[in-house]
This record gives C-alpha cells, sequence and structure tokens, in this order.
C-alpha cells in the first residue's frame, strides 16, 4: 500500500471554531488553513466576525467549541510559546501619542526583550522599510494617519514573528500609504513571513494568496481571489453576489413551514 502524500504543516489551523457571547454567535463553526509563507485575507460586510475570529487567532479571546493551531502548538496547550512567534495589530494600535517614532519603537523593542546588538540593526530595516527614519524625532501625535500605521507595523514587526495577523491596518487611509504598506507586505512575505489580514479594500484582496469570505458569523468560501471572481466582472461583483444569493436563502428558508 502506498503511502499517503506528506502535505507542508500549515502556518495557522481553524477546526470547526464558534465563540458565543451569550445570545449572540459572533463565529460560527469556521475552519480553513493558511499555508506557511502565505498572504491570505478575510473580507466581507461589517459585523461579519472577522475581528472577533482574529482576535481568537491572536490569543485575545478563547474559542467557545472548535480548535486553533499555530505552526503546529495547539493554542488552547501552548498559549504563552504561540504568543512569541505572533505579532498582532488591532484596528486601534497603542502607539504613545507623545512620544516620538523613536521613543515608540524603542519601548516595543523593551517589552519584546530584543538585545543591544541587533537593536539598531531592526530600527533602521523597519523604520526605513516603513520611510519613517526621517521622522525618528517627530511625536507619534504628529504622524499622519498612515504613517501611524506604519509606525504601528514597525512597532510590531521589531520582534520579527513568524505570523503577522493585521485587522483592516488600512482603513481610512489615503491610497499612496495603503500601496506602501502593502509593499511592506509584499517584502516581509518574501523574507518567509506568513500575514493574516482582513481588509474592507478589494483591491488589496487581489494582492492576497487567498481569500475567506465572511458573512453573519459563517465563512461563506476560502480560495484564490481569481477563483472567487469566477465569472464576475470583479471581485466585488462576485462577493456582493455571493452574500445576496446567502442572504436569499434565509429569507427563504426562515418562511418555510
Amino acid at each position: 500500500m502506498d503511502a499517503a502524500p506528506q502535505y507542508p504543516q500549515p502556518m495557522v489551523e481553524v477546526k470547526n471554531v464558534s465563540l458565543r457571547f451569550q445570545a449572540v454567535e459572533a463565529v460560527r463553526n469556521v475552519s480553513f488553513r493558511v499555508d506557511t509563507g502565505s498572504i491570505f485575507g478575510l473580507v466581507g460586510s461589517d459585523g461579519a466576525g472577522k475581528s472577533t475570529l482574529l482576535r481568537m487567532i491572536a490569543t485575545m479571546l478563547r474559542p467557545s467549541s472548535g480548535s486553533i493551531s499555530i505552526s503546529g502548538f495547539d493554542l488552547a496547550a501552548k498559549r504563552q510559546k504561540i504568543k512569541n512567534i505572533i505579532g498582532y495589530m488591532p484596528q486601534r494600535f497603542g502607539l504613545y501619542q507623545d512620544l516620538t517614532v523613536d521613543e515608540n519603537i524603542n519601548f516595543f523593542m523593551d517589552i519584546f526583550g530584543i538585545p543591544g546588538t541587533e537593536r539598531k540593526k531592526r530600527k533602521e530595516k523597519y523604520l526605513g522599510f516603513s520611510n519613517l527614519l526621517q521622522f525618528v524625532e517627530r511625536p507619534a501625535g504628529q504622524l499622519s494617519g498612515g504613517m501611524k500605521q506604519k509606525l504601528g507595523l514597525a512597532c510590531v514587526l521589531v520582534h520579527e514573528p513568524q505570523l503577522l495577523i493585521l485587522d483592516e491596518p488600512t482603513n481610512g487611509v489615503d491610497p499612496v500609504s495603503r500601496h506602501e504598506f502593502w509593499n511592506i507586505l509584499s517584502n516581509m512575505q518574501k523574507e518567509g513571513m506568513t500575514i493574516l489580514i482582513s481588509t474592507a479594500y478589494l483591491d488589496e484582496g487581489e494582492r492576497c494568496n487567498e481569500l475567506g469570505l465572511m458573512h453573519n458569523s459563517l465563512l461563506l468560501d476560502t480560495d484564490t481571489p481569481d477563483a472567487i471572481r469566477g465569472q464576475s466582472s470583479s471581485l466585488e461583483d462576485a462577493i456582493i453576489k455571493r452574500i445576496q444569493e446567502v442572504d436569499k436563502e434565509l429569507i427563504n428558508d426562515s418562511f418555510q413551514f
């Protein structure tokens, strides 16, 4: 009998995960995997459960049921170990507005215990990626929205996580800054980092290796952007059509007696 084929271990594996807040089921029976070294994007309607799902993967919330593993480690059993290999940037990242760019990134290097021999090299690398080296003396509160997001990303990256989790990091950011932000992500992927990101912009969804479409707490589909687009004229049209189909089915089911 032939041996079973060996598949590479995914960076993230989510199996039948649900999360309930009293009577509200925020995430319902979600399963998917994120391949190591890929960019996986979560898209969908507001309130679909994307942020809640990312917070569970980032160890901020415990699932009501199901399991999550990261780099082969079960989240429930190896929570602290997992925290050391992920970087998480929520929608409202906690920069210190009265500290300078330099002071903010030094603060995060202190938190992550970056040794003295590495500090200068990592500061130059990640502030350089972010085009912030010329602004190191500027208080974070005086940066533009796009520059704040890039500084936030630099602060998350200083401990060089294997998995980067980003919750709508470019929401409300100008198009030029969004483009620069994604150039940084592309560079990090080339260096081997795995990226899990939710986004409100479907042009960003096109830049992902794989997409997960969420709606009403459910993960409807996971596939490449091209496959989800199918025969539709755009990814946006395909996603709207898919959501409308699901909503129509729910309405029809509710009126069946």
